[in-house]
Formats: structure tokens, C-alpha cells, sequence
């Protein structure tokens, strides 16, 4: 199923061609998140992404399980049928190729794809695929307007520059990890990750945007260029108001739980049946808290201004509590949304799911691997859900062609439309443990 841009229109579905990048090839040679995440943008938008993957593995995410696509015991032994869900979130609208990198006749399939593609994407360690002769270089000599986007820890200089690096390492290393939890004296107080590879999808994103300007600036030029991305400049990055508060004034930032540190009220508050999230961004959204409250805090000089309740937060957030203890959730909610309060509350991923702005907005969509005449293992498997894009381009928008791949599904169909092999050829690399 595709999602059209407005998913109530009752317009049919846009054609793949549609694509603000259908024009473009993408040769991924990328695993994991930070890479596959990047060039499921690109795909979303039209790219024809050529996922390379290693024959009998494929992408280690493959089996990062349970859960298991069609519940947690679905293919629990090394069967065809085992896939993890994980795989499924970042590798929609991909063909997947399998190639052994490590032997010449799989190396020079790759350069044979890359001469014909737009852009390559790789994760590989620093300097890991020169020994195959896939690297910048060698490929850019093939094809001068090739677009190649290295993904690393550490980025592709530096003292750090040979060392594997993981999103968990990074968000540890980058300072993430000490801003991120309870504060230091409250109940679980300690470091913590954030609850999805933040990292690793920002470096993603960043990578989509630097590919985009790279295939920009081939426009003016006729040549492409190399893109190196690191995942600890991106989180160095991320920090946003956090590095810039220590950059220029020297405060090195505490973990403050769902506390913002230069925001008052703005974090968790109970209710009578659980909790809600209050996001009051400034003195007018705060003065009308007060009001459907019925307390006359906004008049108090300690409360009325955002500077002056950062200050007092100590006294205000505890009779706010009380305050917000007597309602349930769902009517304060009402009552602060009618007020132009922003509130909302807090979900797990289930109930986000249920939510009916959700369903409107289709940000859940349903794929099938196969046809299912042509399925070689259960329904359960082959239908696989995912997060919808969330970029919407009314004139080209992104489209759903292909569900996250089985391993090697599109091999031969890429060999024999890409490179012109015919069905011997491939035969005979497959019998020789090429594919």
C-alpha cells in the first residue's frame, strides 16, 4: 500500500516515477542503522537503492531478535522464515543483491554497479574497503561524478579515525549519556541512553542532507565528491542548546530528568489516574494554565515571567502537583487543549499507535514482500508494517514499491537489469558462492 500525501483524499496512489529522486541510483553498501536509515530517505523518495549484502548473513540487523517479524516465535530457529522486526525499520523500497566483497568477482560486480549509479553509502571502518579496491579513489576514477558517503564512528581523520564506533559508545562518549536520566539524588539516578539509536538516525539524516547538497553542487559542477560522516560530529552536533550553554557560558549541563534546564513548566506532572506532559512555552500559555487551575500564580512576580519561575521552580512545581493530582489525564488535557495550553499525554508506543491524529495521518503502513502466490514462507512474515516517511512533498512524494527485502530477493533481477548478465551467468556465479 502506498500513502498518497493526503491519505483521505481518495485520490489513487502516486506512481512510482513520482519520486523526487526516481532519476537517481543509490549503491548501499551499508548495514545497521546510521547508513540503512539514510538510504531508506533516499529510497522513500524515488531513489533506486541497491542494497549489497553478504551471502547466507545479509545485514547483522537480520537477526538482531526477537522480536521476530510475525511475533516473538516466529522463526526462532536459523530457518528461511527468521527475520527480525528490527531489519524492517529502515530498509523499505531497497532491492537486495547479495555479493561476496571478498573475492574479485564479487569486487568487481560492485564496481561495475557503482559505475552505473549516482551515489554509494558505506559504513565500513576507515580505509576498510581500499584493500578491495571500492573505495573513493578507485570508484571515482570509474565514475567522476559518483557521490560517495562514508559512514565511521570517528569520521575519517583523527587520533580515533581506525576505531569501530556504536551508537551506544558514541551517545556515552559525546556527553549524551551525562544529560540524559534522573538527576543525581533521585530515585535511578545515573547515565542513560536514550530509548532508540538517536544517534545513528541523526546520522542518518545528516547523511541524506549532505548527499542532497552533494548532488546539488554535481549540478554546477559535472563532478561528484566524497562525504565524510561521523557519528561523534553528530553528536557533538546534536547537543544543540546544551553545548552552546556550556560553549558560552561555561555550565557544563546535569541530567534533570524530564525537566527542562531554561524552561518552567515544562516536564511529566501526576495526574489523578497516572501522568501528563506539560510543554508551556511562555508567560501568556503559563497565565492560562492559571486560569482553567483557577490559581493566581501568573500574578506572583516569583511565577509571572519564564526567567523568574526557572529561578523558583523549587516552590512551583510541587503546588502544581497538587494542583494536577486532582484531575485525570484526559481531562486536563481537554480542558488545557481548550485553552491553547500545550499538553498531552504520555504515551507508550501502543497507545501513540491508537491515537486517532495518528491513524489520520497514516503513520503506519502495510507492505508485502511477495505476491502471495509467489510467497516462500507464511503470510505473518511477508506482511510487514513500518513507520510511514514523514516527508510529505506535494508535487513528488515519497512512494512504497518494495517492503524491506528477504535476503538476495532482487539478485538476479538487478545483475540481469543493471549489468545485462543473463540467468547462465548468474548461475554460474551463485555455484561459486559469488552471490
Amino acid at each position: 500500500m502506498t500513502i498518497p500525501f493526503d491519505s483521505t483524499n481518495g485520490l489513487p496512489p502516486p506512481s512510482p516515477q513520482t519520486g523526487a529522486l526516481s532519476h537517481l541510483r543509490v549503491l548501499d553498501l551499508s548495514r545497521v542503522l546510521a547508513g540503512p536509515w539514510c538510504t531508506q530517505n533516499l529510497a522513500d523518495m524515488g531513489a533506486d537503492v541497491i542494497k549489497i549484502e553478504k551471502p547466507g548473513a545479509g545485514d547483522d540487523t537480520r537477526h538482531w531478535g526477537p522480536p521476530y517479524l510475525g511475533g516473538d516465535n516466529v522463526g526462532a530457529d536459523d530457518g528461511p522464515t527468521r527475520q527480525a522486526s528490527y531489519f524492517a525499520a529502515c530498509n523499505r523500497n531497497k532491492r537486495s543483491v547479495t555479493v561476496d566483497i571478498a573475492t574479485p568477482d564479487g569486487q568487481k560486480l560492485i564496481r561495475d554497479l557503482a559505475m552505473k549509479s549516482d551515489v554509494v553509502i558505506e559504513n565500513y571502518k576507515t580505509g576498510g574497503l581500499k584493500r578491495y579496491g571500492l573505495d573513493y579513489e578507485t570508484l571515482s576514477a570509474l565514475n567522476p561524478r559518483l557521490i560517495y558517503c562514508s559512514i565511521t564512528g570517528f569520521g575519517q581523520t583523527g587520533p580515533y579515525a581506525a576505531r569501530p564506533g556504536y551508537d551506544l559508545l558514541i551517545q556515552a562518549m559525546s556527553g549524551l549519556m551525562s544529560i540524559t536520566g534522573q538527576a543525581d539524588g533521585e530515585p535511578g539516578a545515573g547515565p542513560m541512553r536514550v530509548g532508540v539509536a538517536v544517534i545513528d538516525v541523526f546520522t542518518g539524516m545528516y547523511a541524506t542532507t549532505a548527499i542532497l547538497g552533494a548532488l546539488e553542487a554535481r549540478h554546477h559542477t559535472g563532478r561528484g565528491q566524497c562525504i565524510d560522516i561521523a557519528l561523534l560530529d553528530v553528536a557533538m552536533a546534536v547537543l544543540a542548546n546544551q553545548s552552546a550553554g556550556y560553549l558560552n557560558a561555561g555550565v557544563v549541563p546535569t541530567r534533570q530528568g524530564n525537566v527542562h534546564p531554561s524552561v518552567v513548566p515544562y516536564q511529566d506532572f501526576p495526574t489523578q489516574d497516572g501522568n501528563m506532559l506539560l510543554a508551556i512555552g511562555n508567560d501568556g500559555q503559563f497565565a492560562r494554565f492559571c486560569e482553567v487551575a483557577n490559581v493566581d500564580w501568573a500574578r506572583d512576580e516569583r511565577y509571572a515571567t519564564n526567567s523568574n519561575r526557572v529561578t523558583h521552580r523549587g516552590k512551583l512545581i510541587p503546588m502544581m502537583c497538587e494542583i494536577t493530582r486532582t484531575k485525570p489525564t484526559s481531562e486536563w488535557v481537554g480542558l488545557l487543549e481548550a485553552a491553547s495550553v500545550p499538553c498531552g499525554p504520555i504515551n507508550n508506543i501502543a497507545q501513540a499507535f491508537a491515537d486517532d491524529h495518528v491513524q489520520h495521518r497514516g503513520l503506519r503502513v502495510e507492505q508485502y514482500r511477495y505476491p502471495s502466490s509467489e510467497s516462500p514462507s507464511s503470510d505473518a512474515v511477508n506482511r510487514i508494517y513500518t513507520s510511514a516517511s514523514p516527508l510529505r512533498l506535494s508535487e513528488t512524494p515519497t512512494t512504497l514499491r518494495h517492503a524491506p527485502p528477504a535476503l538476495g530477493q532482487h539478485t538476479e533481477e538487478v545483475l540481469r537489469d543493471c549489468l545485462d548478465l543473463d540467468a547462465q551467468e548468474v548461475a554460474d556465479l551463485r555455484a561459486r558462492g559469488i552471490l
